[in-house]
């Protein structure tokens, strides 16, 4: 065992940790009418709880257990048996590297909960987030992260292009589609309640971030050290040409625009963050921000899904091309990391980026689709009732105000 490998691991878990408690609740809660802030601030404090016994039980098993065919992991560490006295080929103990996937685990199901605000009833949210980390979330890691069929066949994600962001886009489109409109959608819909709330949520995610990119490379040297600047400079880039691109289109930048680019920037890095260099991703980044920013006027207006939180175009869009792009600014010539060293290999790394992609977003898609009908027959369907979306889900699922006027 090595002590500052260690410690960088479990110090990354704790900030990764961070980034749903309060991270995501608060820009969430931030961006909902003040009459449903508190539910889905609830609705992350319960996935948080749920996603870790699931993780303890048999999520880490199916994850990083002896490949069964590539497809998933074996069972024989269910309830984390035999993680406690071993170390990992990096050095840092199996219950610490364990620990530190938990907070994967956690987030993941977190941030679909942005697709479907405001509108769902909280035992829906239960049953769907147990079931998803369980039979979508927990496979996909596999195959990437465990040793399954796309880690054999080299994929490059470095920390979630196809594990987080896209499987996560997917899910939400699903969800948003199946869940329906809220009945303010299009026109009616309040401006966000808490921008500042919502920033400061933002803020956590950025700082969380870093440690979730630099932690996967488990060492504490080099290679964090890459990817924690290469995550920066991204996420920096991307809010620049964000708020640059809202400016020109609706003649004035927002807070909480400019936050959203954070986030796009964030996400298209999270995929390349170890294979690419600080100038790749300030280019990364500059495409990040008016991509997203078109993405989320395109399904919103154009195809008229509510997508509450923007779900698809900013983690689906970004998480996509990021996976895409790293088999290009990998490549040596450009400053990479040398995995990609010529045309010949440029072409089968792009191949491979590219299927892992569409086997991530057919798998995610299909089984989201499944699991919420699922959920709808065991909870008498996923929606609220009329009365209580109109009143709001503080007052008709808690029985509790975020604010006394």
């Amino acid at each position: 065992m090595n002590s500052g490998d260690t410690a960088w691991i479990l110090t990354s878990t704790v900030f990764v940790l961070f980034m749903t408690l309060p991270g995501i609740a608060m820009f969430y809660g931030g961006l909902m009418h003040s009459r449903s802030v508190l539910s889905v601030m609830m609705q992350c404090f319960a996935i948080t709880s749920i996603s870790t016994l699931l993780w303890l039980y048999i999520g880490y098993a199916l994850a990083f257990g002896d490949s069964v065919g590539g497809v998933i992991g074996s069972v024989e560490n269910v309830f984390f048996i035999g993680l406690a006295d071993s170390v990992s080929a990096g050095n840092v103990p199996d219950l610490a590297w364990a620990m530190f996937h938990l907070t994967f685990a956690i987030l993941t199901p977190a941030l679909i909960v942005g697709s479907y605000t405001e509108r769902i009833k909280f035992p829906a949210v239960l049953v769907f987030s147990a079931l998803w980390s369980t039979f979508v979330y927990a496979p996909i890691c596999h195959w990437v992260w465990g040793g399954g069929w796309l880690s054999q066949m080299g994929i490059m994600d470095s920390a979630g292009g196809t594990t987080l962001h896209t499987s996560v886009g997917i899910a939400g489109l699903v969800a948003a589609l199946v869940i329906g409109k809220r009945l303010a959608f299009p026109n009616e819909l309040p401006e966000p309640h808490n921008p500042g709330m919502a920033a400061a949520g933002v803020g956590m995610l950025w700082i969380g971030w870093l440690a979730l990119n630099g932690g996967m490379q488990v060492f504490a040297g080099r290679e964090p050290g890459i990817s924690i600047v290469v995550t920066h400079v991204a996420a920096a880039a991307a809010v620049i040409t964000w708020m640059t691109t809202q400016w020109i289109v609706e003649r004035r930048p927002t807070l909480v625009g400019t936050a959203i680019g954070a986030v796009a920037g964030l996400a298209i890095a999270t995929p390349a963050s170890a294979f690419i260099s600080p100038l790749s991703a300030l280019a990364l980044g500059a495409a990040a921000g008016p991509i997203c920013y078109f993405a989320v006027g395109v399904v919103k207006n154009r195809l008229n899904i509510d997508d509450s939180m923007d779900v698809f175009a900013i983690h689906g869009v970004g998480g996509i091309l990021g996976t895409l792009l790293t088999a290009v600014l990998a490549l040596e010539v450009l400053g990479g990391s040398g995995f990609v060293e010529d045309g010949r290999q440029f072409f089968e790394q792009l191949g491979v980026q590219a299927l892992g992609l569409v086997a991530v977003a057919a798998w995610s898609g299909v089984i989201t689709y499944i699991l919420l009908k699922i959920t709808g027959a065991l909870v008498n369907g996923p929606r609220v009732d009329e009365m209580d979306e109109i009143v709001g889900l503080d007052i008709a699922t808690q029985g509790e105000r975020g604010y006394d006027f």
